[in-house]
């Protein structure tokens, strides 16, 4: 389609006018009329980041710099790429088709079914999911006699994954980085991984974007990249603080010809190191595009200034950031309420005692949410609010597709579109049961590795040269006449029809029927669903793909009930009101992940603060603890550090007597921590803090909880006292006096 006709396509009246730039802030339209060239949105939490890209996007096209096909637009989820897709349409006025919308996955693996062949594969490549690499690489490791014990399959995939982010082949993974991981061994593995991988005609997620990227750099290839780099005339990236290295190379590598790279994102909100996101490609930005613009998305359209205030003023501890400030025109709204409490029980009935209050104001339940650092401090709020009767929900759990009996169809469909995939192949071979033991199954096996084949050519063969025999031989041959029937019936129903007839011919539905139990009941209704969802896609194979590249997990919060969920949980969502337990040091911030990664562990929690507190609308509840119990123990507390970066004038103190060292003062002042903030020396693995209480052994102290005690030892500013009726504890300086 020529630029000629894209104008006519998009030329009535309303993109005519612009009259989308209208509702633009000066910063906003900036971002979507600045085209041409490099261009990094910092677009802060709730500055209209996904407005800008699909207005972005409109322009492009109504303007004529582009036809669809000229662009490409980079998601993570595909939720937000539906989403964008459908605010384009509707912004034109008509459908958009042929432009490259869609997450990394997804776009990785279109353009790699187009060029399987460069790196051993056929076009029809079956994606593994998580369960099926880590059955197939624990079968390697036991071949190599490596315990799978000592050092689990998941443990030895993460390594792998890791590399693949980077954009590693087994041959360029550091020397001195695997050979401290299971001896050695774990390059050979990733090597074996990788040929068994190409045998099957398989590859997984890393590999997607991993064999684009080897295609692209192979010097016999150069003209692949060529096209590619030609075609895209524009690139979009969202969420760019999220990409990984491998992602930042493809993208790198596409943008070199035209330069018309649009990266939105916030350095602050780059949440996700822990599974292989590099903030640093968002910080040096400037240095891989020189020229590059610099957009700031400040003006906040959620929060009241007290919440941003406290945002900026956290986040601003950061030294890897490139730098913004938030602000709203709204007023100034509630201010921060920051409650210390003496343990975990008072947190978690404090907390439900804070949402009953809430909803007695007519809150509604599902605009209050309860964020927390780490999954474990979830049961304490579900206990609580059991016990108090709050509606609530834990965003946890099994999904849809991973669920036994949604694999297990799933395995019976990638078997019949594929029949090499031998992980799909192996997990049906006797579901339900058909008498098919470890013994013949090892046989098929050995038979296809002596072969060079996959499981299913392998089991034919055998067939076909009677060396099996018996009920094993009459089991096996209806079973592969099954598949043959199914794929003849393929030619000539729906694939919806034949779905529904391979449950019913395999015996998979008569098993759980026969069940009876509740449990049977469920994975029944489940089925039912499975075979509904086919209806919204033509093939098995769009289908089969889709399960495989679903990446989006955010979970639609309807009905009237509070939302327990973790900070990473809670990114891109929003509620009117937010609480935020446990802001404790070792807790928040995690202390393994200072441990493990220093200062950039640090600056990562500090983010997790930041997207905490940008989560609400209207009001902000941090708590803290000066006790808790941990493994069975009962441990002192030190208040988050993150507590004492919150600027004194966002807010508010409401907390109980005696948890701070001068409980009758309730503004927010230096007394309340003692001048930790001054006395902190921050160093690439934590902190260190002096003590300023001058108590001695021997001193006699009075708590408010404990009553009287004696100092048996000091520790900085931790104290070892021995109560006179409450026994030995560990207790913060802060949290005492002297005793008359």
């Amino acid at each position: 389609m020529g630029l000629l006709m894209v104008m006519s396509i998009f030329s009535d009246s309303t993109v005519d006018n612009f009259s989308y730039l209208q509702n633009l802030n000066p910063a906003q339209r900036e971002a979507v009329e600045t085209m041409d060239g490099p261009v990094l949105v910092l677009a802060g939490a709730g500055t209209g980041k996904t407005r800008v890209l699909t207005t972005r996007l409109g322009h492009l096209l109504s303007t004529g710099r582009a036809h669809p096909g000229e662009i490409l637009a980079v998601t993570f989820t595909n939720k937000a790429a539906q989403e964008m897709k459908n605010r384009v349409s509707a912004m034109l006025g008509r459908p958009v088709e042929g432009w490259w919308l869609g997450t990394f996955h997804s776009l990785a693996a279109r353009m790699l079914r187009r060029h399987a062949e460069l790196v051993g594969l056929k076009s029809n490549f079956t994606i593994l999911d998580e369960d099926d690499q880590l059955r197939l690489l624990k079968q390697l490791m036991e071949t190599e006699n490596i315990d799978v014990k000592k050092y689990p399959p998941r443990m030895v995939m993460s390594f792998i994954q890791r590399w693949k982010d980077r954009g590693q082949l087994s041959e360029q993974v550091p020397v001195a980085e695997a050979s401290t991981i299971v001896d050695g061994a774990v390059p050979k593995l990733y090597r074996l991984y990788q040929e068994r991988l190409r045998i099957l005609n398989a590859c997984d997620f890393g590999d997607l974007l991993l064999h684009i990227l080897t295609t692209f750099r192979d010097p016999q290839h150069t003209q692949i990249l060529a096209d590619y780099q030609n075609r895209f005339r524009y690139i979009l990236v969202d969420e760019y603080q999220d990409t990984n290295v491998g992602q930042y190379l493809w993208l790198r590598l596409l943008a070199q010809k035209h330069k018309n790279i649009c990266c939105v994102g916030d350095d602050d909100q780059s949440i996700y190191g822990w599974r292989g996101a590099e903030i640093g490609n968002i910080l040096k930005f400037e240095r891989d595009f020189p020229g590059a613009k610099i957009i700031r998305l400040e003006q906040n359209y959620r929060s009241t200034q007290h919440i941003l205030s406290a945002a900026n003023g956290v986040i601003a501890y950061n030294k890897g950031r490139l730098g913004k400030n938030l602000w709203s025109t709204d007023d100034l709204g509630a201010k921060v309420i920051l409650r210390g409490v003496w343990d975990g029980l008072q947190e978690a009935t404090q907390v439900a005692e804070q949402v009953e209050d809430l909803r007695r104001k007519r809150v509604p339940l599902s605009q209050i949410a309860v964020l927390v650092r780490a999954a474990h401090q979830t049961r304490a709020f579900e206990e609580r609010f059991i016990k108090q009767s709050v509606p609530h929900r834990v965003l946890a759990g099994m999904r849809f597709y991973e669920r036994q009996e949604i694999r297990d169809i799933i395995a019976y469909l990638r078997v019949l579109v594929q029949p090499d995939d031998d992980l799909a192949f192996e997990r049906i071979i006797n579901v339900p049961k058909r008498g098919i033991g470890a013994t013949t199954v090892d046989r098929i096996r050995a038979a296809a590795r002596s072969k060079g084949m996959s499981l299913h050519n392998a089991l034919a063969a055998l067939l076909a040269a009677g060396e099996l025999s018996g009920k094993t031989k009459d089991t096996l041959q209806a079973f592969m006449h099954k598949f043959t029937r199914w794929r003849q019936l393929q030619r000539d129903i729906s694939h919806v029809e034949l779905t529904q007839i391979i449950l019913d011919e395999s015996g998979y539905t008569g098993m759980w029927q026969a069940g009876k139990t509740p449990e049977a009941t469920g994975r029944l209704e489940n089925l039912k669903e499975f075979v509904s969802a086919l209806h919204e896609f033509d093939s098995l194979e769009m289908f089969l793909e889709h399960v495989s590249l679903v990446m989006d997990t955010d979970d639609k919060f309807g009905g009237e009930q509070v939302t327990i969920m973790t900070y990473h949980a809670a990114k891109g969502l929003e509620f009117d009101v937010v609480i935020l337990p446990g802001w404790e040091e070792g807790l928040f911030p995690n202390q393994r992940a200072m441990d493990e990664n220093g200062l950039l562990g640090l600056e990562e929690e500090r983010r997790l603060a930041y997207v905490g507190l940008t989560r609400a609308r209207k009001h902000v509840y941090v708590y803290f603890a000066a006790n808790r119990l941990v493994y069975g123990s009962w441990a002192n507390c030190l208040p988050s550090r993150f507590i004492d970066e919150l600027p004194k004038e966002h807010v508010e103190v409401v907390t109980e007597t005696g948890v701070y060292k001068n409980p009758a003062q309730q503004a927010y002042g230096d007394n309340l921590y003692r001048g930790r903030s001054a006395l902190m020396t921050e160093n690439l693995h934590g902190y260190t803090l002096e003590s300023a209480a001058g108590f001695s052994v021997g001193d006699r102290i009075v708590h408010a909880k404990f009553g009287h005690g004696t100092v048996v030892a000091t520790d900085h500013n931790k104290l070892d006292i021995k109560f006179d009726t409450a026994g030995r504890k560990k207790l913060v300086d802060s949290y005492v006096t002297r005793a008359d």
